[in-house]
This record gives C-alpha cells, structure tokens and sequence, in this order.
C-alpha cells in the first residue's frame, strides 16, 4: 500500500454504516480507589465509532477522556483503578469479559493508540528502527533483516525524510513532530481496524499540529480505519472529525456531528470552550475563559457537575443530573446525533 499523493487529496469518504459498531462503549464507569476517598473517573460512557468515522472526545484536562481510552486499550492501573460496570465491545464482543491473552491478541494488532508524549513513550537508548521493528520481530516472528525492512517502509510511509539512513538514530535527534510521525508509524505497523490517538499534537507548533492532522486523516482513509482522538483543542478537529463527544467530570455532556456543534452548541460547557478559541477578528480583545475550574473528581458538585461554572444554572441544576437528552428543532424534529446533558439545553441552541 502507498500513501495517497499529497498534490491529489482524497475526498473525505463517509463512514459506510454496519449492522455493528467496529466499537461501542456502554454505560462505561471507571474508579480510582485512593487514600483519601474514590474518585469516579468515568461515570456512564457511551460512545460508538464505526470503520472509516473519525469520534473526536473534547474536554478539559481531568475530564476523563484519556482513562476511558485507557480503559479500551486494556491498560489501566489495576488496583487503584476499577471498572465496576460497563461494556466494551470489539466487533461485537465485550473485551472486559476477555482473558489477558484475548485482550493482547486485540492490542496492537486490532487497536493501537498513539500516546502524546512522544518523547516519554519512545525508549531513549534504541533507535526508533529497533523500535519499530519489534512490533514485527514480537507479534509476526520476522527476523531483524527483515523488521528493519519494514521499519525504513514505515518511516518513508509517515514521511520521515531519508528513512533508509534515519532509521538507526535515536529519539532525541528528531524534532517534536518527527517524533509524532514515528508513534503514528508504530501504531500503523500492523495494520489496526482502530487507532486512539491521545492529544497527538500535544507541544506541536501550529503548522506541524496540521501536518500530523493531515497525515493521520489521509491514513486512515488509505485504511478505512476508525479514529478517536482525544483533545482539548477544539481547533484542531474541525477539518478531521465526523462527529464529536464532549466530556465534563467523567460523563459525556454532548454529542453533535462535528458541524453543527460549532454552528449551535447545545450545552454552556461547549458553548464557552468554543468561545474561548482565539480568533483573527477579536485582535486585541481580552480572551474569554470558563470561570472556575474542573471539579475534584473526589467531591463532584451535586446535581449537574457544570453547575459552580455555569452562567445559566438554576436551582434544579444544583439538584438533579440532567441525562443525555436528544436535541430538536424549535419544531420538535429531531436533529441525528445530537444529544446534551443540560436542563436548559433548550436555551442554549435556540437563544
């Protein structure tokens, strides 16, 4: 297989539908049990992301988009973390209910993740060819001829110039998104239905982030893979993303397709990280920030766990969880993947 030539770009194709869901997270809850009390991380995730669609989970630091991406790959800290309930199905078949055998046999091979961290994730005394090469030499038995074969394919695959001559350097000789390029060839290796990419364009310059965005987009249409990725950067998935789940304090609060959520959030929360994107006509003008900060994941608010940072929370939202509602027009139709955890949702779509 070959990338795509750039001067050529293929048109963004649309998910085809299935009878399953390559995944599908249910009622999805995650624990971490500390000294000082339990801190429920995930609390009743449901999410699906079909071969070809692209998920992008947005949310502050803390909100638990990250745990539950480490919950579907299987490597979580177990103790202190837990799962008490919930499902995760791989083509139809709850990974939770796996063997750690079945579990290893799905990572890597069927979904990969790409951490944001490249520097801390890649081992600074190998080369990124020895590296790479061991996804080859461990899950397909080649030998280190071979595997390095396939590492200097990879490296020319993600566009890493003079791979040939490249691929026995060592992590820190590459720039930042050179790096990013050799996790997303390592998650590619062998082939996956699947790839998380957590903050992939985490301390990446503006136009290095569009570069990565832009290759991982390209591969995945070359694969027909499904892509979630994880970010707190409403910007960079505008141009990438299918559809979108913002998560506040362990819950998803709304779901839209990734253009009409910008056009008319449906939850004050994504309504004001919106907001705060700086943009090329408000030169000058002082940015705007959410008040407050993400609760401690020990002591969430009672009732709706936005409520302390809200501009338009009332009583009942101190009260009540408010449950993912599907989102009409002034109408009454319904508008197709959209949903908002809020009480006064209403309000904030149609003003």
């Amino acid at each position: 297989m070959t990338i795509t030539d750039q001067t050529a770009p293929v048109p963004r194709r649309s998910p085809s539908p299935e009878t399953t869901p390559l995944l599908e997270v249910r009622d999805l809850h995650v624990e971490f049990h500390t000294r000082e009390g339990v801190a429920k991380a995930v609390n009743g995730v449901n999410y699906t992301v079909a071969a070809g669609e692209t998920l992008a989970v947005l949310g502050e630091s803390g909100s638990g988009k990250s745990v539950t991406a480490q919950a579907i790959m299987g490597i979580l800290d177990m103790p202190p973390g837990k799962i008490p309930q919930g499902e995760i199905l791989f083509r139809g078949q709850d990974m939770l209910k796996m063997s750690g055998e079945e579990r290893r046999k799905i990572r890597g091979r069927k979904i990969a993740m790409i951490f944001q961290d490249a520097l801390s994730s890649l081992n600074p005394v190998l080369s990124v060819g020895y590296q790479l090469g061991e996804m080859y030499r461990v899950h397909q038995g080649l030998s280190k001829k071979d595997a390095k074969a396939k590492s200097i394919e990879l490296m020319d695959r993600v566009r890493i110039p003079a791979a040939r001559e490249r691929v026995g350097d060592y992590p820190h000789q590459f720039s930042g998104g050179m790096r990013q390029r050799i996790m997303i060839a390592m998650a590619l290796s062998l082939e996956p239905d699947l790839i998380i990419a957590d903050e992939p364009t985490t301390a990446l310059d503006v136009t290095v982030q569009a570069q990565v965005m832009d290759l991982l987009a390209e591969l995945q249409r070359e694969f027909n893979m499904g892509l979630i990725l994880i970010t707190h950067d409403l910007g960079v998935v505008a141009d990438v993303a299918d559809k979108i789940a913002v998560m506040y304090a362990g819950r998803i609060v709304e779901t839209a397709p990734v253009h009409e959520l910008y056009k008319r959030p449906a939850h004050p929360y994504t309504k004001g990280l919106l907001q705060s994107i700086p943009r090329l006509d408000q030169k000058g003008q002082e940015l705007y920030a959410i008040k407050g900060l993400p609760p401690n994941l020990l002591r969430v608010p009672v009732g709706c766990a936005f409520n302390p940072r809200c501009e338009v929370a009332t009583d009942i939202c101190r009260t009540e969880v408010p449950v993912l509602h599907p989102v009409t027009e002034r109408d009454g139709s319904e508008l197709p993947g959209r949903g908002s955890a809020c009480h006064h949702w209403k309000e904030t779509i149609h003003g």
